[in-house]
């Protein structure tokens, strides 16, 4: 039995394969969610309106742990050690906690960086934020942070040094990926495409061959094959962050992209999925229209929850998918 920790706009509903959903955290301004499989009954969620909140007991009480920034906008649990967890905030900073979220300290540096002078992110052009955060597979000092927008950045010693923006990279990065079976490799989707790294983020290739939309969002990577990889996409920022918008699943074999949407509801009226690997195999997709499974990606069939039926309250842009 799997624990689902799904965000919304408003709020995170929480369940399993057997059970419908809790609401959770109702009413905040809900910014990305994370949770490790060694402790899933542990949960951290990034708010844009009180900081990260940590739940111990699956969901049932919540703490404030971490108020810096005006945003916390990425939160990720490190693979190697489930005490140990990163967040990212607006303005662009890396918090790192090593004691499951209980205290915090800044790996400073990044908006030294020079690419920092052009980091911007158009809705609130003042400003810019980390977007998301992965760590390298077999390496928990290798760390990597996607700003929105502005730079793809990477650190080999923990966040005490950063590297900046590659020549190649995306700029506009939103998801960020890694795979056990591939090391050295980094996926990224930003809204100037997808991205492919084989030496830990030094040099890019761009495989967009089928890959008829663009603007690119939701990304994950079967657990069993760094070549089978899906992405969420859409014309462009208003019709993917819209519920009447319009968007694509699209899935990678590792040589060219094709539709994936054999069960999902869309493309019109369906706002850029969150997409996640699920842990025994396979992927999961938050919709606007309610959470979705495929083992290879090429089709999707919906799960059970509520006996298929999504509450009309939930009809909303997905922020962020945590399965354990």
């Amino acid at each position: 039995m799997h624990t689902v920790y799904a965000a919304l706009g408003d709020r995170v509903i929480i369940g399993d394969s057997d059970s419908g959903w809790d609401d959770c955290l109702l009413g905040h301004d809900i910014e990305c969610v994370a949770a490790g499989a060694a402790e899933p009954e542990r949960a951290f969620v990034g708010t844009a309106d009180a900081g990260l909140r940590r739940t111990t007991d699956g969901g049932a009480t919540w703490d404030a742990v971490l108020e810096a920034g005006d945003r916390v906008t990425s939160v990720t649990v490190s693979p190697h050690d489930a005490d140990a967890v990163w967040a990212g905030t607006e303005p662009s900073a890396v918090y790192r906690s090593t004691d499951g979220g209980a205290t915090w300290t800044e790996r400073s540096g990044l908006t030294d960086l020079d690419s920092a002078s052009r980091w911007s992110f158009p809705p609130r052009p003042h400003t810019h934020h980390v977007r998301w955060l992965a760590l390298a597979p077999e390496d928990p000092e290798q760390v990597y942070a996607a700003i929105e927008a502005g730079a793809f950045l990477r650190s080999s010693d923990g966040g005490e040094t950063w590297v900046d923006h590659p020549d190649g990279a995306r700029r506009d990065n939103h998801t960020l990926a890694t795979h056990p079976d591939a090391p050295d490799r980094v996926y990224t989707a930003a809204g100037d495409g997808f991205a492919l790294s084989a030496d830990r983020g030094a040099t890019w290739t761009h495989p967009q061959e089928g890959l008829e939309h663009r603007y690119v969002w939701g990304l994950a990577v079967r657990p069993d094959d760094p070549d089978c990889v899906v992405v969420s996409a859409a014309a462009g920022a208003r019709s993917a962050h819209s519920t009447s918008g319009e968007s694509y699943v699209y899935r990678w074999d590792g040589d060219r992209w094709t539709r994936s949407m054999d069960g999902l509801p869309g493309p019109a009226g369906l706002a850029r999925p969150v997409l996640a690997a699920g842990p025994d195999g396979g992927f999961l997709a938050l919709t606007n229209h309610g959470l979705f499974r495929s083992k290879q990606g090429d089709a999707w069939t919906r799960t059970d929850h509520n006996n298929g039926d999504w509450p009309a309250d939930y009809e909303q842009v997905p922020s962020g998918l945590a399965v354990v």
